[in-house]
């Protein structure tokens, strides 16, 4: 989707932003660009859309090197999200959402559908909101509406510059996790540039971290820090390993003493009371047993990381949950296991506790 080929910035005083990046964007993902300041990670991003022009090297969008595209269309079709927001504020929110759109001339029929189905999407309700002006809205309010206008012309590219950094950390929570929903349901390709690691591996499909211009380490959140390039990657990522464990890791001795068959369950052999993991003989999942009944039940992978395994018990109401690997059953994983798990990864240096 988006190719850098040995893409370097240089100022006239000397000053190198960036030097030999290659990078491959793939379409539909969400890259979240991470580093120290000055590391080159906004300069990388404000290079797709030509707000800086590199002095080395070539940029591809969609194998179209991108001093070919008319500048004014390359930027209609590249969504931009700013720190500031910086919406206009004598015009109205659907007047600030419109503003691509008009320039590409949409009917207004069209228009209008578009800003309801947007609006919607991230919980603005159209009625309420669609006549105020920025000034009437709270500050993840105007920040919602900043991405409403990234997307309002339906771009194929969204660029977010560290959009939530000014927020305060209840609303950025939130935007996060709209973004994350939002970005699983439009599919868009996203580069989104912050100097939050935990926001950086939250949001990533893959992060990219940065030092002195180059690339460090561009790898899955998971593998970042279990695998660390080396040992700038190490401490700049800190005590995270934790929650990036997978289930298999966490999984106690104990863990078979929930597992019955199915054959097991027939014969009256389960408690009535508690929660299990039922198998068939071939040791694939069967079903899950919750207080006497039957119940169906999500499975964990074994390689699924703590930090998805605990969004997963946050969906449902059993203490347990089935691990497979490769389809087969190899146990059980409780949330008192995480819990008990987390305790032992908790040290406390100088009355500071870190995890």
């Amino acid at each position: 989707m988006i190719t850098f080929k040995d893409v370097s910035k240089t100022y006239p005083d000397g000053t190198t932003a960036i030097q030999s990046i290659n990078l491959e964007v793939q379409a539909g993902e969400l890259l979240t660009l991470i580093g120290p300041s000055g590391c080159g990670k906004t300069t990388t991003m404000k290079i797709i859309n030509r707000l800086i022009e590199p002095s080395e090297g070539t940029i591809l969008i969609q194998n179209k090197d991108i001093r070919d595209y008319n500048i004014h269309e390359l930027r209609w079709n590249i969504g931009y999200v700013l720190q500031e927001i910086a919406l206009f504020p004598h015009m109205t929110i659907e007047e600030n959402i419109s503003i691509v759109p008009e320039m590409k001339r949409w009917k207004k029929k069209e228009l209008s559908k578009r800003i309801d189905e947007l609006m919607l999407m991230v919980g603005l309700e159209p009625e309420k909101h669609r006549k105020r002006k920025p000034s009437e809205l709270s500050g993840g309010q105007q920040q919602r509406v900043g991405v409403l206008r990234a997307l309002a012309a339906d771009p194929d590219i969204i660029l977010m510059d560290e959009p939530f950094s000014a927020l305060d950390p209840i609303s950025r929570e939130q935007l996060q996790k709209d973004i994350i929903s939002l970005h699983k349901e439009i599919k868009k390709t996203i580069v989104f540039v912050t100097h939050d690691i935990d926001e950086a591996m939250a949001m990533g499909d893959r992060v990219c971290l940065m030092q002195d211009g180059e690339i460090v380490q561009l790898d899955k959140p998971q593998e970042l820090i279990l695998n660390p390039a080396n040992s700038f990657v190490e401490d700049f990522i800190g005590g995270r390993k934790s929650v990036w464990q997978t289930a298999v890791d966490v999984m106690i001795d104990q863990t078979q003493q929930n597992l019955f068959t199915t054959k097991e369950f027939a014969d009256g052999v389960v408690p009535s009371k508690d929660t299990y993991a039922i198998k068939n003989s071939d040791h694939t999942f069967a079903f899950g047993v919750h207080n006497g009944d039957k119940v169906e039940m999500p499975v964990l992978e074994h390689n699924q990381t703590l930090r998805e395994v605990m969004g997963t018990f946050e969906k449902v109401d059993y203490p347990l949950l089935p691990v497979v690997q490769h389809g087969k059953m190899i146990g059980t994983l409780s949330y008192k296991d995480m819990v008990l798990h987390l305790k032992k990864q908790i040290k406390t240096d100088n009355g500071v506790v870190r995890t």
